[in-house]
């Protein structure tokens, strides 16, 4: 939707302007598809997105984005994403897959439904990816997420890590899953029986009561 904002407005003066009420604790802001500040200046023609508490371009490494870090609709393929960061410099290749489960917080699922922001959350991997080069001697890192409707059993992300030695591997692609449920604008949707809820993080719900706690 379009928004008319007085000149000198910035991106914390959007969401009053929507008139839905009091500001949810934990929403984050991204000017022109990526994370800001909520003081950041608004230029004409800006493009604001108002984000809840998240579940999660040109790649900096120059190589093909859509294919490293990517979205489906589809069934995901193990093998395809753990081909994608081999290399002959890679000694060791480590692996995540997260599936959906049957039972969550007591109750029976019936399925996951993932929506995202697509555009920015590509972006955000390959940051990411770029991020877990800077702190671990890494090859390539690849990244594969569902959107839409996953059923029990189903692959919802599979994350592929290569490094020299096995060590570096493995911490980094248990870091990538951590801060992807942090940083990546992605939402799970629970539908059970009876029932749906949307499900956020309790890491960024918790982040933001830091953030928003008195001296």
């Amino acid at each position: 939707m379009e928004v008319e904002l007085p000149d000198g407005a910035v991106v914390g003066d959007v969401w009053p302007a929507l008139g839905l009420g009091d500001e949810p604790l934990g929403l984050l802001f991204a000017l022109n598809r990526g994370y800001t500040e909520p003081g950041a200046r608004l230029s004409s023609g800006d493009e604001v997105a108002v984000i809840p508490p998240v579940s999660g371009g040109v790649s900096p490494s120059g190589s093909e984005p859509q294919s490293l870090f990517r979205l489906l609709a589809e069934p995901l393929s193990i093998e395809e994403v753990v081909e994608q960061v081999r290399t002959a410099d890679a000694g060791a290749v480590a692996s995540f897959v997260g599936t959906t489960r049957a039972r969550s917080r007591g109750r029976d699922v019936l399925y996951l439904e993932y929506e995202a922001y697509e555009g920015m959350a590509e972006q955000v991997m390959a940051d990411l990816a770029e991020e877990l080069k800077r702190r671990h001697d890494l090859c390539n890192v690849a990244i594969h997420h569902r959107v839409g409707r996953v059923d029990i059993g189903e692959t919802s992300v599979v994350i592929a890590v290569s490094a020299p030695h096995r060590g570096d591997a493995l911490a980094a692609c248990r870091e990538a899953i951590d801060e992807l449920k942090v940083t990546v604008p992605l939402w799970k949707k629970e539908v059970y029986d009876g029932g749906e809820e949307w499900v956020g993080t309790e890491a960024q719900y918790q982040r933001a009561l830091t953030e928003d706690a008195p001296p």
